[in-house]
Parts: structure tokens; sequence; C-alpha cells
């Protein structure tokens, strides 16, 4: 069930509401878990098991880990029986056909394959179920004892199928107690509709043009139309995944919830070190706490420093999919920090903000052809095409004028609402006008843009989700 769709619009999210503030406290936490299952089988019951058993595994690993703390070896063990049984559960669904084919490739053998498809949301839950284990072994919170706690844990429904991945340190104490009021609920319901304008409105159309160039022949692009295409998917996949993020946050905060923000305006970022520090913050914190610094971090040498950021980044390309261009997608970044690390004392920060924060889009933007292109030989084609420049003018102008004439406007707003320019206009309205206008004006605002969205999901069936296939 996606958010941005009128079953959970128009039916599931006012019913779960009405009902959840009419049911007395201490029955809210089984009304959330019956409503987040059934939003999970509603794509596909038979991998709700996967998910019960993950939750399973975490639940008992969770108090072996709590009962093992004063005996290191049996606690060593439970840590390493933990990574190993959640793992395998996301590898046997994610990677085994891809290690099968692999192997077929390599030798030249033909093991069939399962065509084993992908529960929806396996990588956020399991990284999840490990964050509550790990997060046990290092005292960031207590062991649950009730398994239907956990069970809400793993599989709250705002964040369950793409996040942010809620670490169960930033709300183990959430589960219990979360006071709530009528203006944290008007908050959320306004950070809903706007991650919802962000998705219907803004990805969905630049969308529609990123999938115009990244599914055509290599041979009917031109060095226009594919860095149209480029920018295009580089704004969509900020407003798809952003916005899901802010509906996410939003209707965490309607139950009384606080996620921690996953963006923080990445793209105006100027270096890729710190695209990285405001682009799925929740994953790359996440990351590096459960991984980069167990591994020694930056404290062991420069070689092993190095050898850390390219273990983490394979690992965060393979995350994201079963697929060698998600690993060279890794690779590729691997290799930019690494030489921004080599470099940050020399020359990089003396150069103007501006030059930099160009250089970080230009990467990032190449970045964005290798994740999205099916395979490594149609990234190359397309980037080669970006660089390959020709003498018809008149066909290239052609193109540019028929592309700004269709998505111009949404370019524009796209690249203006990736800029922290919505709230210097707030502080500007709340320095200027009356508050009480001011709260009239922004309700009228969130109904016109939630009308909007409603109309354009009703003549436009183009309604994807880029992170549900992780």
């Amino acid at each position: 069930m996606l958010f941005s769709s009128y079953t959970f619009i128009i039916l599931f999210l006012p019913i779960l509401i009405i009902l959840y503030y009419l049911l007395p406290v201490r029955l809210r936490n089984y009304l959330l878990l019956c409503a987040s299952l059934v939003f999970y089988a509603w794509g596909g019951p038979r991998y709700l098991l996967v998910m019960l058993l993950s939750i399973l595994i975490n639940y008992v690993c969770g108090l072996l880990s709590d009962r093992t703390k004063q005996r290191p070896f049996a606690f060593r063990l439970v840590l390493i029986l933990t990574i190993l049984l959640n793992l395998s559960l996301l590898g046997y669904y994610k990677y085994f056909d891809f290690l099968i084919g692999n192997i077929n490739s390599l030798f030249g053998i033909e093991i069939p394959l399962k065509n084993i498809l992908l529960p929806i949301g396996i990588s956020f839950y399991t990284f999840q179920g490990l964050s509550y284990v790990l997060d046990i072994r290092r005292n960031r919170g207590q062991v649950l004892k009730n398994p239907l706690k956990l069970a809400l844990y793993i599989s709250l429904f705002p964040q369950l199928i793409a996040g942010p991945i809620v670490r169960y340190e930033t709300i183990a104490t959430q589960i219990d107690h979360r006071p709530v009021n009528v203006e944290q609920i008007n908050t959320g319901i306004y950070r809903f509709v706007w991650g919802l304008s962000k998705k219907v409105l803004i990805a969905n159309t630049v969308g529609e043009l990123a999938s115009r160039y990244f599914s055509a022949n290599p041979g009917e692009l031109t060095i226009v139309t594919s860095w149209c295409g480029a920018l295009a998917f580089t704004l969509q996949i900020y407003y798809d995944f952003s916005g899901y993020s802010d509906m996410a946050i939003g209707l965490g905060k309607v139950f009384g919830f606080s996620f921690d923000e996953n963006f923080r305006y990445p793209y105006t970022a100027d270096s890729i070190t710190e695209f990285w520090r405001r682009w799925h913050i929740s994953l790359s914190t996440w990351f590096r706490d459960y991984v980069y610094i167990p591994l020694g971090g930056n404290r062991k040498g420069r070689f092993r420093h190095y050898l850390n950021i390219l273990i983490v980044w394979m690992l965060t390309g393979l995350w994201h999919g079963a697929s060698w261009n998600f690993v060279a997608w890794g690779v590729y970044y691997a290799i930019l920090l690494i030489l921004e690390k080599i470099i940050q004392n020399r020359w990089h920060f003396s150069l103007p903000k501006f030059i930099r924060h160009l250089y970080t889009l230009f990467f990032v933007i190449i970045g964005w052809v290798l994740f999205e292109s099916a395979t490594l030989t149609n990234a190359a084609h397309y980037i080669q095409t970006m660089f390959t420049f020709s003498s018809q003018t008149d066909v290239l102008t052609g193109q540019l004028m028929q592309i700004t004439k269709e998505y111009g406007w949404f370019l524009i707003i796209g690249l203006i609402g990736s800029m922290p320019t919505l709230p210097a206009i707030s502080a500007f309205l709340e320095n200027h006008v009356n508050k009480k206008t001011l709260k009239i004006l922004r309700a009228l605002a969130m109904i016109l843009l939630f009308l909007t969205c409603t109309m354009r999901l009703v003549v436009s069936s183009y309604n994807p989700f880029i992170y549900f296939r992780f």
C-alpha cells in the first residue's frame, strides 16, 4: 500500500486515526500493531511471514543478548548468531539469484535460478531488527520482554517499507510513553501533506521525463536528452524519497512518535562528504555506527581508514540492490570520499564555495546515472552520451525547447525546492505576518496542496516509488 494511494489516504489512514484516539491509551499500541500488519500484508500476505520470522529472530536474540551480558564469550556468540540469522534471511531473498547468476557466468554452468521475489521493505526492517539487538548490547535501550512491543517497533507502518531506518535507541522510551497534543497532530498532518505534495506533484512529474530517457535505446539519446534525463532523475529520487520520509515523520507525529530527520537539503552540500551527511541520514549513520566504527573507523592508520571506507560503501551499494551497478555505485562514492580525505588539507577547501558546490552536484548527478541504469553497460553508454557533442544544433535546440515546454516549470520548481527556500519564506512570514493570519494561510495552503494531489492521482496512473525495490 502506497502512502500516495487512494486506499491509504481516503480509507486506511482516516479510519485508523479515529479508532486510535477513541481507544484507551493502553490499547493503542495493539491497534497500531494490527494496522501495521494489515498495511504490510496488503502488498503481499505471504511475505508477512518473512517479517514475522525476522521479528521472532530478533526477539529471541535480544533476550539472549541481555542474559549473557556478564559472560563475554557467550555474549559474542549471540552477537554473531544475530548477525548471521538476520543477514541470511536478507541474503536469501535479496542476493541468492544474484550469487547463482554470477557463479553460472564465472564457471560456465547452469544452476537454475529461483526467481525469488523481494519482500517489500526487507532491507529496512532487517536493519531495524539488527539495531534493536545491537543497541541492547551497547546499553542504548532495555530489552523488550513483550514480543508484541518489538513487533510494533519493527513493523510500525509509517517507516516499515521505505524508512527512515528508525534505530531502537531513538524510540525505545516512546513505545510505552509518547504524550501527544493537538499542535503535534497538526504538525504531523502538515508534514504528511507536504511530503505527499513532493511525491505526487514533483517526483511523479519529473519521473516521467527521467523514465523516458533512461529507458530509451542508447542510439536515441543526445547530449541534451541525456543531461535532461539525468537532471530529472536527480530531482525525482530526492523528491520521491524525501517526500516519503516527510510523510513517515508526519505520520509518526500523528501517533506520538518522533523520528529523526532523513534529509537536510543534500543538494546544497559543497563536498561529497557533506552530501552523505545530508542524504538518507538514517542509512549513512547506521553504517557509520554499526559497521565503520566497529571496523576501526579512522583510528588504525591511513590504509585501514581508506579500506574501511571502501568496505562500508561496497556494502552500502549492495544494500541498495543485488546488481553490479550498485556495487560500482558504492565503489564510485568510496573513491570520491577517499580522494576528498587525501586532498582536503591541500587545495580542495580553498576553492570558492560555489565551485565546490558545482563539483559536488556534478559527481552526484553522474552517480545517479550509475544508480538508475539497468546495467553497467547501459550506464557507460548513457554517461558517454552526456559528453558526446553533436553538430546537429537545430535538433538539439528543438529537443531542449520541447523538454522546456513540457517540464520546464517543474524542473525549475524542483531545483528551487531542493534548496532551503521554504524555511526562509516561513521565517520571513513569521516575522511579518500576524500569527493567527499565518495559521489560516498555512491551513489553506495545505488544503489546496492536498486537493491538488488527489486530483493529480485521479488523472495520472504514473505513481512509482523508487525505494520500494530496496
